[in-house]
């Protein structure tokens, strides 16, 4: 049989990309005849991709897999514009279409275009590949759970005529097929609530019902009922390969040469096992300074050693990622660093899962991100929930009611691009999810933690249930070979 060649295009925003790099090395050390292309496409943000992509190509996991790197498109709509994604995309298809025919045209007869590997909010390239005559595979970077959201909102705005953007501050609780418990609608996401956004939104999920197969970054141990839901729910084959994560090496690669990296490792290796709380709230979050306070003042009054990564928003109205503050103590309470020397740590960017990693951390207070809740599962490190963004209210949702793995500080709490929540968490609120969590040792919610981090370590494991699903997914792609 002729080698296989995959052409992976993922939404070009760190989390996304190195999730989808790192599924791209799962099939490569899988099976010698898949080759993989990733074609990024560049954002109007410093978004960390081309210094993520640089490293990558030079260090030895590189065989293989190769990127190229598209150029810029300009764009007239508004990166906070409910269109903006898909005018993106659309403007970047001339230019796939231009790489893949390269592509094509370049390589030897040993190989051949087996399919696309499309990222979850790429999928109207879902069109090039049907023009090509290849088959399109999703790979979704959230839950189970989400997914089969997106297909039961999707069904119940285009079968039932629902206006979903009518549970915007509904109290009302609804019946959704991948949980169990009813879901509130506070814990919806932003992008569902917004007439411009939801339609374009949903039409993802309308795509994603035709392709060949969804590639999903979670086990079956973790989500045992959500994924058997997504049959019913009209979601093509499943194969959920995860935990896929990226332990080795962290994407910032203005860590001051691992400077900063090391001598918070070396902090951590003076504190005591499981003492120390690790709040991190991904490469996007960050808090206004009043916000900040409340938290510093709940920090203090705890009593617990911690290691937190305070990060500056950035200004009011522009679309951007946060950056670290040159001097944190502009917006801490007077004295704090001081008072706290002793027992506890403020830096900017973190190692996040080289810190998870640590026998130190005793609890991840996280904005659940999925890529942070399959890390925080991978170490067994107990989660205390405050999401800001995306789909990270649904996420805490899912980890604290119907898994049973965390505990919440606040899980309606708001603050991305559309909604920002004008109360502010108070100090006494985390505080007590601080004290839950570090209080209850031996508990049966820390020892279920502990039980689905060793879940998730044996699916990936020959014969677990994820390194089946791969193998399977590996099959399909071969058997539909054009």
């Amino acid at each position: 049989m002729a080698n296989a060649e995959l052409v992976l295009v993922p939404t070009p925003v760190t989390g996304h990309l190195v999730s989808m790099v790192e599924m791209a090395k799962l099939l490569v050390d899988r099976d010698p005849r898949l080759s993989i292309t990733i074609l990024i496409m560049k954002l109007p943000i410093d978004s960390e991709v081309d210094s993520y992509t640089s490293s990558f190509a030079a260090s030895m996991a590189a065989a293989r897999i190769r990127f190229i790197h598209l150029p810029h498109v300009n764009l007239d709509t508004k990166i906070s514009s409910g269109s903006f994604l898909t005018d993106f995309m659309e403007n970047y298809k001339p230019h796939i279409k231009r790489a893949i025919a390269d592509l094509t045209n370049s390589a030897a007869s040993t190989w051949r275009l087996a399919g696309f590997v499309i990222d979850m909010f790429c999928t109207t390239m879902i069109e090039l590949a049907d023009e090509i005559g290849v088959p399109s595979y999703v790979y979704f970077t959230s839950s189970a759970a989400f997914l089969g959201l997106m297909l039961h909102l999707q069904s119940l705005q285009d079968e039932q005529h629902v206006d979903i953007t009518e549970f915007k501050n509904s109290v009302a609780e609804l019946d959704f097929p991948s949980f169990a418990h009813p879901l509130p609608a506070k814990v919806l996401p932003s992008v569902v609530l917004f007439k411009e956004e939801v339609r374009p939104f949903l039409e993802h999920a309308k795509r994603i019902r035709k392709i060949k197969g969804i590639i999903i970054n979670t086990f079956d141990e973790l989500e045992p009922h959500a994924l058997g839901s997504l049959a019913a729910l009209g979601a093509p084959m499943v194969y959920p390969v995860g935990p896929i994560l990226n332990l080795k090496g962290e994407t910032k690669a203005k860590a001051d040469g691992g400077g900063r990296g090391n001598d918070i490792m070396e902090w951590l290796n003076e504190q005591p096992p499981s003492s120390v709380v690790f709040l991190c709230f991904g490469s996007a979050g960050s808090f206004r300074e009043d916000q900040v306070k409340e938290t510093a003042y709940a920090l203090e009054r705890s009593g617990h050693h911690f290691l937190w990564s305070l990060r500056q928003p950035p200004p009011k109205g522009k679309y951007d990622l946060p950056r670290d503050y040159t001097d944190p103590m502009e917006v801490l309470p007077e004295g704090f660093l001081d008072r706290t020397a002793s027992v506890g740590k403020v830096i900017g960017w973190a190692p996040q899962a080289a810190a998870l990693a640590h026998p130190a951390i005793g609890v991840f207070i996280s904005h659940c991100g999925w890529n942070s809740t399959l890390e925080s599962i991978w170490f067994g490190v107990a989660v205390a929930t405050w999401p800001l963004y995306a789909e990270q209210q649904f996420n805490a949702f899912e980890l604290v009611v119907e898994l049973g793995l965390a505990v919440e500080i606040k899980m309606d709490y708001r603050r991305d691009f559309k909604i920002e929540s004008d109360f502010v968490v108070t100090a006494d609120e985390i505080e007590g999810g601080i004290k839950k969590l570090m209080e209850e040792i031996g508990s049966e919610r820390r020892k279920k933690v502990k039980e689905v981090s060793e879940k998730s370590r044996k699916a990936l494991t020959e014969g677990g249930s994820s390194y089946l699903a791969l193998g399977r997914l590996i099959e399909n792609i071969l058997n539909n070979m054009p």
